[in-house]
């Protein structure tokens, strides 16, 4: 793997508004762990992560013109972009059958080798130490949500939680990620 390479965010976007390929490349470099990790943690298959990842790029170089940096950092404009992608292919019918088609050993075997693998993933940025710190009503919703492409709906409806508790909570639990993060960043920033 390449060695990742330092860049103001800002710069970096702007080469990627003037579709320069060096800010491309940059991008990929920088990014793509822990966006496959992303997606991997949803589809739970290495080809389909490889293939929406690939995806994920292609649509962020045809829509970083989108991109609002008052609206948060560009890693969480990909982030939802890859995790978006990954829910949609999860819900597919196509994705459906083919996952029915999978024989309980190869399913076995695949868990037992997805455990043990190592690959670049989300936890490369340190961001499920920092869930596992939430409480635990608001980690199980986070992970559920984020991680697994539940629906708020889907959420309220298997366990028997008003839709409204349901809102509030994960806007709590992001909120408290914010404050976690935020805070970690500060740490950070002091200590280099």
């Amino acid at each position: 793997m390449a060695r990742r390479i330092s860049i103001a965010e800002e710069d970096l976007v702007s080469l990627l508004k003037g579709k320069d390929q060096k800010g491309f490349n940059i991008l990929y470099n920088n990014y793509s762990g822990a966006l496959f990790g992303v997606i991997n943690k949803i589809v739970q298959s290495n080809d389909d992560a490889n293939d929406l990842l690939q995806d994920t790029f292609l649509k962020i170089w045809r829509n970083i013109d989108n991109y609002d940096p008052s609206k948060g950092s560009i890693f969480t404009w990909m982030m939802n972009i890859s995790r978006n992608l990954a829910i949609d292919k999860v819900r597919s019918a196509d994705f459906r059958d083919s996952s029915q088609n999978i024989s309980m050993e190869e399913n076995v075997v695949y868990q037992v080798d997805n455990e043990y693998q190592i690959v670049q993933d989300i936890d490369s940025i340190g961001l499920k130490k920092v869930v596992d710190n939430l409480k635990p009503e608001y980690k199980q919703l986070i992970e559920l949500v984020y991680y697994k492409g539940y629906t708020q709906a889907e959420v309220s409806e298997e366990f028997g939680i008003p839709l409204g508790t349901v809102k509030t909570r994960i806007k709590a639990a992001v909120g408290s990620l914010r404050a976690m993060l935020s805070g970690l960043w500060l740490l950070i920033n002091l200590l280099f």
